[in-house]
């Protein structure tokens, strides 16, 4: 059985701590990646999530890699060992997906990736923390709820978690606030709307509010 190295996770976590608001974007059109990485960085948020829902997700991250070097770039959606080793190959920075098997954990495990694997249950996560990964995304966040971070908190007090999908602007302190929650993901930053519309500044503006908000909760 193959066990994910102390090295990538060292570098995942680091990557989380350095950024805990994580962008998670679905891009129809490649060429707005970079304008859209460099909204988000301008706005203080670096770490950014490309989801592969689209064709467009692999390229638009393959661009900003090149152009935007302040932006931290993961992929996401990964489903396959195939996606593991797109992934790899395209020399980003972390990767996440939205849940496991073990043919995804394995591989994962033998890539050079720092890979996040998406959890729902106490036996999903001993199978994901049984390959070395006890840094997690729990997805969908919102439907699960806090409990259920609080709950698995207990049995796996080592686990850091990510939660994902139904946060947003006006809950992601509550989430941030967790002691066993090292960051969180949402896509309310980065609207599909909004990125069709090419509106940068709205993307900055929303991006910076909640940056604001994570540096007076840690200075308070």
């Amino acid at each position: 059985m193959q066990t994910a190295s102390n090295a990538k996770r060292t570098r995942l976590l680091s990557i989380l701590r350095q950024s805990p608001i994580v962008a998670v974007i679905t891009i129809d059109h490649a060429d707005d990646g970079v304008p859209l990485a460099r909204a988000l960085v301008a706005g203080g948020v670096t770490a950014l999530e490309l989801t592969l829902r689209t064709p467009a997700g692999l390229a638009a991250a393959a661009a900003i890699l090149q152009e935007v070097p302040e932006a931290v770039v993961g992929i996401g959606t990964i489903l396959t060992p195939d996606d593991v080793a797109k992934v790899d190959r395209s020399g980003a920075h972390f990767a996440v997906s939205p849940g496991i098997t073990t043919a995804l954990l394995d591989a994962a495990a033998q890539s050079g990736l720092p890979f996040m694997p998406g959890i729902q249950s106490a036996s999903e996560l001993m199978e994901a923390t049984g390959r070395g990964f006890d840094i997690v995304k729990l997805f969908p966040a919102a439907a699960l709820g806090e409990a259920a971070i609080q709950g698995l908190g207990g049995p796996f007090p080592e686990v850091s978690f990510c939660p994902t999908g139904g946060i947003g602007e006006d809950n992601v302190m509550e989430w941030l606030s967790l002691p066993n929650v090292v960051a969180v993901g949402g896509s309310w930053m980065a609207s599909r709307h909004d990125i069709r519309a090419r509106n940068w500044p709205a993307i900055t503006e929303r991006a910076r509010r909640v940056t604001d908000k994570m540096r007076a909760g840690q200075q308070g």
